[in-house]
Formats: C-alpha cells, structure tokens, sequence
C-alpha cells in the first residue's frame, strides 16, 4: 500500500464546479419575486415576465475576499449551503487560493421586492470554477444562467459575460432564457474542470449539458470512534481509537515546527509524487497551513525509523467533535510494512483522546489498496464528489 495515495481537504484537486448548486433544498422559496444576470458591475433590476412567469434578474458583482465584509458575505452563503447540502460547497484549497489571491470571486444578487439578496457566488481562476446557489434559489435557473455566461461560447481566448436571465416556473428545474445584451467589460478565461459535490443528479445533468465529462472520483470517508470495530478485524489487530502497536524499530511523536518542515515537504513530494496538487505543496503551503486556527503540532504525527529519519506522518485536522485524517504519507521505500496501518491507528487514537467523536478523510475511488485499510477500519462512505472536465474539443460556440 502506497499510504499517500489519500487525499486531503487542503489540496484534494483542483477546486472547480460546484454542479451541486442545483441540489433541490426543503428551505422555503419565493417564487413570486422577479429575478436578470447582469455581468461585471451590480445593475438596478426591474420585475419582468416571460411567458407569465416570474423573470429572476440577477447581477454579478466582483468581491475583494481581502475585504473583511466581502469575505462575511462568501462564508455566510456557503455555510447556508452546507446547512441544507450537509457538506461544504468550497473546499479548503478554494479558500486558500482567494486569500492569495489566485482566484476571484464574484457575488450573483437579485431584486427582490426592492431588496438585494445575495442569490450565488462564483469562484474563478487557474482554469477552474466554483459556482454555489444559495438555497432559496436553487431550481429557478440561477446556476443554469451564470454558467451559460462563463461556459457558452467559450474558445480557447475565453468568455465575455453578457447579460442574462433566469425564469423561474413552477416544476420547471432549470428554466432558463438567455437575453443578449450588453458586454461587460469582463474576460473570462476558459474552463477545463469542474467539482460536483454530493455527486447530485442536477449537477451530472448540468455537467451533461455543458460538456463536461467525469474524470475523478473522490470519497469522503467518516469512522464513528464510539463504534466497535468491524466484526472481520483479526482480534490480533487494532481496535479503532484503541493505542497503536509501535512496530520494530519505528517511533511515532509530534511534529516539530522550524526542524522538521523540510523533510516533511521532501517525503511528502516522494508519497504524493503522482497527485500533481498535493505533492506540490511548499515551504509556504506548509506555513500558511500551520497559521490556521486548527492548526496543533500535536495532532501531526510523525513516523521515524531506528536512525531519527522521517519515513511517514498522520496528519490530523481537528474541529469541533469531527477529527480528519488531513493527509497520511508512508516513504515509498518503507511501503508494504504495515505501517499505514500503524499510522492510522494512531491517528485515530489521537482522536479518541481529543475528544472526537467521529473520523473522516478523502480518498480517489480508485485507489484500492487504501480504501480497502479504511474499510477494514470501519470507515464507510460518507459523500461522492466527482471531478469533471471539459475537453476543447466538445466545448460549443
């Protein structure tokens, strides 16, 4: 087993597509209130009609995440969504890359009654797109009307967004008219990948509709530490939680910040030397991961062998009640050992003893020998997010 071949919530993939936006919500909607996307800069909106539905009009504003109250404004739309989806509809890396200042952010409003609400945001950048729906919004077309500006028509110079509306019709998932107007002054480069989160019918029909193809799978897997282990556990093994068997020669402690970032970055790039995100990470990815909050040096459990060298670690995340095995790493080398088993178990342990209740980490689907030690662990799936991208080939316009 090749223990690396876990993904993490910092770099799991490129961060792209939320497809899921269109996921059906039990929130209570107004399907009374007019709604046009207007691109580039926020536009005064009037209720309309087309064909005696209600006409959603919405605008497209820049955002500066640097800016405190912009940044209010994404956290508090997405949380929204992950109250109703369960899930989150950005992933960490999404947010790093904001704060950097690598992607941009954009904010959908729409006219309400006289009132502007904040109806979707979207995530641009690096050839990747984040779209989330609010969900008092969702099924009247809103996801539908802002990727028909950034995907219609797209070449290989990019997109200018062009005015647009939403129609919202009772039973009518993705109603939606497109009304040229007026150019922004806004270019848009093109889009190659798309995450779909939760895997939702609505946003495989929307990847469909936009030609996007699936090309990556991955699983959140989640471990309830209160729970027995799984009856095919050799007793000889384990229990999850339970303190780790320490193997010959093999020592596991903290991580120690300043002497040890180096050689993390080093092993890492040799574990993850096939997964183009995670194996790329820096000094400074190292650094700016260790300045947020969850952050305790801790709950980064090191392997080392006879001599002192790293040859794996356990990262662990920790909020609240939910413990994340954050990214776990054998040296190649020191494969085939047992000793990502060895790392998980304490891990998990490490979790127990922090007070969690639950486990949870990211894995490709395919990777069969880790899913298979996660599984023997008692992890079972929890979500499916899928990966799509758009060859130029299919792309229309």
């Amino acid at each position: 087993m090749r223990s690396g071949a876990t993904t993490t919530s910092g770099a799991p993939a490129p961060s792209t597509c939320t497809f899921g936006a269109c996921a059906p919500s039990s929130a209570t909607r107004n399907r009374s209130s007019a709604p046009c996307a207007t691109w580039g800069t926020a536009s005064t909106c009037t209720k309309k009609t087309t064909n005696g539905f209600p006409t959603l009009l919405l605008s497209l504003t820049p955002l500066s995440y640097t800016d405190a109250a912009s940044a209010a404004r994404v956290h508090h739309l997405a949380t929204a969504a992950q109250h109703v989806d369960g899930y989150a509809p950005l992933n960490e890396q999404a947010l790093f890359d904001l704060a950097a200042g690598t992607r941009d952010v954009w904010i959908a409003t729409a006219d309400v009654d006289g009132v502007a609400l904040d109806t979707a945001l979207l995530v641009l950048g690096g050839g990747q797109l984040d779209l989330v729906v609010h969900p008092d919004h969702r099924r009247q077309g809103v996801a539908t009307a802002i990727l028909s500006q950034v995907l219609d028509g797209q070449g290989s110079n990019g997109a200018e967004a062009q005015k647009t509306e939403a129609v919202t019709e009772p039973g009518k998932a993705e109603p939606v008219k497109t009304e040229p107007g007026k150019t922004a002054p806004v270019k848009i480069e093109p889009v190659s990948t798309a995450w779909a989160h939760g895997d939702h019918p609505g946003a495989r029909a929307l990847a469909n509709r936009y030609q996007f193809e699936a090309a990556r799978t991955l699983l959140q897997m989640r471990l309830r530490l209160a729970a027995a282990a799984p009856a095919s556990t050799p007793q000889n093994e384990v229990q999850p939680g339970a303190a780790p068997r320490a193997a010959p020669g093999v020592t596991i402690g903290a991580f120690h910040p300043g002497s040890d970032d180096a050689a993390w970055v080093e092993l890492n790039a040799l574990v993850f030397a096939e997964h183009a995100e995670q194996g790329a990470l820096t000094l400074t990815d190292l650094a700016d991961r260790q300045h947020e909050s969850w952050f305790e040096a801790d709950d980064f459990l090191i392997m080392r062998d006879d001599s002192g060298r790293m040859i794996g670690y356990n990262w662990l995340k920790i909020e609240q009640d939910l413990g994340e095995i954050y990214v776990i790493g054998v040296h190649p080398r020191a494969a085939g050992q047992g000793l990502g088993r060895t790392l998980m178990q304490a891990g998990l342990a490490r979790l127990r003893e922090r007070g969690c209740t639950n486990a949870a980490l990211y894995v490709e689907a395919d990777s069969l020998g880790p899913v298979h030690l996660y599984r023997s662990l008692g992890f079972t799936d929890f979500t499916v997010d899928v990966q799509y991208l758009r060859s130029t080939d299919r792309r229309t316009g």
